[in-house]
């Protein structure tokens, strides 16, 4: 008999190795929350933050200020690395990824107040540097689309990566935003093939829903990317050329990619994930991360730990480089505008 979660990514809970700072919540919704291991339900935590953008130092992400609305994420993706950001507030990276939610309910106040602030300097926010802005929870919450209304407010540029259809439901917003060159927008596919997308990502819109968001984000006119990632050897590497193709047809003009790579607990989540739906593979699938990492599932290196090295990370290059090639042509990105930006947004205008 199958006990895992019906639904969800991972298969286990890992331990939380910040067990000594665990949160305890014990709020009347908290203590109601029972469910059986196979059928849990997600709890929504709500939060008021103290602040909203994230600034990243890494090498490997210069310039990278980003805004999430949600810790956790109800997509359920086995090789998510933001997983292990999880274990800070308390939870595993596993289930309780996908299944405690925490919302930060004051999120588009706290970007007002930071883009009426005298120290901001206009620049490109990016929204899902962490987990999917357009994941279930916006649904409810709708913070992403508040958020969306102030940066056009203020005429700041936004950058948005998802792999739900959610998105479309801002189209009206969007498509203002691409009129003033304030957006670009990307869309994340790992698969095509609805078996494994459905074991990958469980919560997750279809790879042909996710080419339809491209097209119709592309007809009103924002610039738009795919993410093909993570690219996990042994199972979607060779999808690279018709994923490429399908986002060129779309309207994509570029592609990125990286190579999973299993940090963290993220590591013991995967290899049981993997054993679980594809036993007769799974050494191969292990042995080919390992060859792309110096040995190891995991890799902390910058300027090698997204793209991997050694010959199979260099076959995955090549074969990326060469879709793009064929499908893009000499299609270029654009650069968004930060020449609009209203320092107390429309009100200056009267």
């Amino acid at each position: 008999m199958d006990n895992r979660a019906r639904g969800r990514g991972a298969g286990i809970n890992t331990d939380n190795k910040f067990r000594k700072q665990e949160i305890e919540y014990t709020s009347e919704d908290w203590m109601q929350w029972e469910e059986p291991a196979t059928n849990p339900k997600t709890l929504f935590i709500e939060e008021i933050s103290k602040s909203i953008l994230s600034k990243s130092d890494s090498p490997d992400l210069r310039h990278f200020n980003s805004i999430n609305p949600y810790r956790g994420c109800e997509h359920g993706c086995i090789y998510c690395y933001a997983r292990n950001s999880h274990e800070y507030w308390g939870f595993s990276a596993g289930l309780d990824f996908e299944t405690k939610i925490v919302v930060k309910k004051n999120a588009p106040q706290l970007l007002e107040k930071l883009l009426n602030s005298r120290s901001w300097e206009p620049q490109t926010i990016f929204f899902s540097g962490n987990t999917d802005c357009y994941q279930p929870a916006e649904k409810i919450y709708q913070l992403t689309r508040q958020m969306l209304e102030i940066c056009l407010k203020y005429r700041n540029p936004v950058s948005i990566l998802t792999k739900n259809a959610l998105i479309l439901r801002d189209l009206d917003i969007l498509e203002k935003l691409a009129k003033l060159n304030l957006v670009h927008g990307a869309v994340s596919i790992t698969s095509l093939n609805e078996d494994l997308r459905g074991k990958l990502e469980p919560r997750t819109v279809t790879g042909k829903r996710r080419l339809q968001v491209i097209k119709a984000l592309h007809e009103v006119g924002v610039e738009m990317g795919v993410m093909t990632a993570p690219i996990i050897p042994g199972l979607n590497d060779h999808e690279i050329p018709s994923i490429i193709q399908g986002a060129a047809e779309a309207g994509a003009v570029w592609a990125g990619y990286t190579v999973v790579r299993l940090n963290g607990s993220i590591g013991e989540i995967f290899n049981e994930w993997v054993n679980h739906h594809f036993p007769d593979k799974a050494s191969k699938v292990l042995n080919q991360i390992k060859e792309c990492h110096g040995g190891q599932v995991n890799d902390s290196r910058y300027g090698l730990r997204m793209s991997g090295e050694g010959k199979y990370a260099e076959h995955i290059r090549q074969l990326h480089a060469l879709a793009c090639r064929k499908y893009f042509g000499e299609k270029e990105r654009t650069e968004l505008n930060t020449s609009l930006f209203i320092k107390g947004g429309q009100m200056k205008l009267f």
